[in-house]
């Protein structure tokens, strides 16, 4: 059944507002800059940068190239963490990363949606929070409003649309869970 059509000329996303001008424009620069590019820029230049912009980034924290972060004043990362190349952290709201967390190439952390159903495609947000020892595989994709739970894995190529449960792997889009997660001494 068909009804009804999108007009996005009526589309308004005023209410959200993620931080000054000023503030969002230099990000931009420093991002493609330092962050969201091919060259290997030292780690430690990285943090500092993230941390001045706001970003709360614990111990041992590694970022690889070409990794883009939205909105380092909604990032949280614990200690020893590992962010792969080609990573991309779209945090319009709040994204936390506990310790012990792998993103692997290519992961996406989508905080962001548009509401399908209504005509002015209404922009949606939702957190994510990725807890102790979680790993999400090479181009895997995590949408808003999820929660990976403790030691949980999303698996390469995977969408996860709901929370994962805690020592469990998920595969597939909408990742569904395969097995549980053993870790052994």
């Amino acid at each position: 059944m068909q009804s009804g059509q999108s007009d996005f000329s009526l589309y308004d996303n005023s209410w959200y507002q993620p931080g000054g001008f000023l503030k969002r424009t230099l990000w931009v620069f420093v991002n493609a800059l330092f962050f969201n590019n091919d060259f290997s820029v030292i780690n430690g230049l990285k943090i500092y940068i993230l941390r001045l912009f706001g970003a709360k980034i614990g111990l041992n924290v590694t970022i690889k190239p070409s990794v883009s972060i939205k909105y380092p004043w909604f990032l949280s990362v614990g200690n020893h963490v590992w962010i792969g190349e080609n990573v991309w952290i779209d945090n319009l709201v709040e994204v936390v990363i506990g310790d012990n967390v792998c993103l692997s190439q290519g992961a996406m952390l989508l905080t962001g949606n548009h509401n399908y159903s209504k005509k002015t495609f209404d922009l949606m947000v939702g957190k994510i929070h990725l807890q102790d020892g979680s790993w999400i595989g090479a181009r895997s994709v995590v949408c808003p409003n999820v929660t990976l739970h403790s030691h949980s894995v999303l698996a390469v190529g995977s969408v996860a649309t709901k929370n994962l449960d805690a020592y469990a792997i998920y595969q597939g889009n909408p990742a569904v869970k395969v097995r549980d997660r053993i870790i052994n001494n």
